[in-house]
C-alpha cells in the first residue's frame, strides 16, 4: 500500500510502498498500538507511518556512528 506522510522533522512529503493493509491502518487509527496492529512491519517503517520520518532522514539526522569531527 502506498503511504504518504509529511515528515515532522523536515516537512518534506514522502511516499513509501509498505506491506500493510487497510485493516491494519484502521486498527492503528482506532487506537491499537502500531506494533500490535502491524507486528511484521519493521520499526523504521512503523515510525514512518506515525511521523513521516524516513529511515534515511533518521540516519542523516541521528547517525551516532559518525566519527567526531576534530
Amino acid at each position: 500500500m502506498m503511504i504518504t506522510r509529511t515528515c515532522t522533522l523536515t516537512q518534506n512529503v514522502n511516499t513509501m510502498d509498505l506491506p500493510v493493509t487497510d485493516e491494519q491502518i484502521s486498527a492503528w487509527e482506532s487506537g491499537v498500538f502500531i506494533q500490535d496492529a502491524m507486528p511484521d512491519l519493521p520499526a523504521e517503517y512503523r515510525e514512518f507511518i506515525k511521523t513521516g520520518i524516513t529511515p534515511e532522514t533518521w540516519n542523516n539526522m541521528f547517525d551516532f556512528n559518525k566519527d567526531d569531527e576534530k
